[in-house]
């Protein structure tokens, strides 16, 4: 029975990354200002967002298929249509505080076309009871 779980995860994995890569002439690359945000300290409960900057530096349509946070509290919002050739875009990510302490890191996973299948972006902040900001 695991072995069949594991099998099934497994495929699913596989299907979900090469589905990603779209069959082009040209390459797709994208250049992110900054991979990562640190929030710094923030209080708990607290509702933070940062836009992620990016440009399509590769020479085919940038497409992002899905984009998803690492646990619930951290979700993006993404681009749906394609990205040309040297246009620029955004990614929201929102973050709820809510529950958490202390240092904490968080990732959001773009499955998309450039070469690799996916991209992940990082946010941090150190997070404090409310009343010691």
């Amino acid at each position: 029975m695991i072995k069949r779980m594991c099998l099934v995860f497994v495929m699913a994995t596989l299907a979900l990354t090469t589905s990603c890569k779209k069959e082009s002439n040209g390459t797709t690359e994208v250049t992110f200002e900054t991979e990562e945000h640190d929030f710094g300290t923030i209080t708990q409960g607290d509702k933070v967002t940062y836009e992620f900057k990016f440009k399509n530096t590769g020479n085919a349509d940038f497409i992002i298929k899905d984009a998803k946070g690492s646990c619930g509290c951290t979700v993006p919002e993404y681009p749906k249509d394609p990205i040309s050739p040297g246009d620029e875009e955004t990614i929201k990510v929102s973050f709820n505080s809510a529950g958490k302490m202390g240092e904490t890191t968080k990732t959001v996973t773009l499955f998309c076309n450039v070469k690799e299948g996916i991209k992940i972006l990082h946010i941090k902040s150190n997070i404090v009871p409310k009343g010691t900001k």
